[in-house]
Formats: structure tokens, C-alpha cells, sequence
């Protein structure tokens, strides 16, 4: 929303000249948090046993079908897997790639 009637920094003394300036939008719920956190009491951190942490931050367990692990062992074991050395080549590269550049 501009204002106007201001006179700049710098300018002579005529009369004021009308200047526009914008001003950004404030974010009320900013400005509530902001209010909030000024007038509430800190908060004092809650004990937490390492049980707990670790029950929370566990993944469980890995997504794995064994099903078609056991067939890719089974061919690997029989000699038919088919194994390409352009394809593993590439992929280590990739991986390569990947750990060596820090994103």
C-alpha cells in the first residue's frame, strides 16, 4: 500500500513532494507467535528416557520381498542371472558421483 506526502532523504526544502513507498505485507500469524513467545513463561524441556527416543526415531524393519530374493539367489546359483557389466559399471559411477559431490 503506498504513502504518500513523505518527503525523501536529500531533498531541498521546497515543498514536499508526494512519494510513493511500498510497504511489504506483515503476516499476522507472524506477529502472533511473536506475541506469544514475549509473553509466555519458558517452557521447562521434559525428561525423556532413551527407550522412548529409541521406540520413536526406529524405522522397523526393512521393506525387503523375499520372495524375489530367493529367485535371484536361485539364478545366481544356477548361472542365468543376467549380469550386465555396462549397467553395474554405470551405477558405480553414479555412486561414486553421488558421495563425492556434497549437495
Amino acid at each position: 500500500m503506498p504513502i504518500e506526502g513523505i518527503q525523501s532523504i536529500g531533498a531541498s526544502l521546497s515543498p514536499a513532494r508526494p512519494v510513493s513507498v511500498t510497504v511489504p505485507a506483515i503476516d499476522a500469524r507472524l506477529l502472533r507467535q511473536a506475541a506469544d513467545a514475549a509473553t509466555l513463561p519458558a517452557k521447562k524441556p521434559v525428561p525423556v528416557s532413551p527407550d522412548l527416543v529409541s521406540q520413536v526415531l526406529d524405522p522397523g524393519p526393512a521393506p525387503v520381498d523375499a520372495e524375489r530374493v530367493t529367485a535371484i539367489r536361485k539364478a545366481i546359483e544356477a548361472g542365468t542371472y543376467p549380469l550386465l557389466p555396462a549397467k553395474v559399471a554405470d551405477a558405480i559411477i553414479a555412486a561414486s558421483l553421488l558421495l563425492r559431490n556434497p549437495k
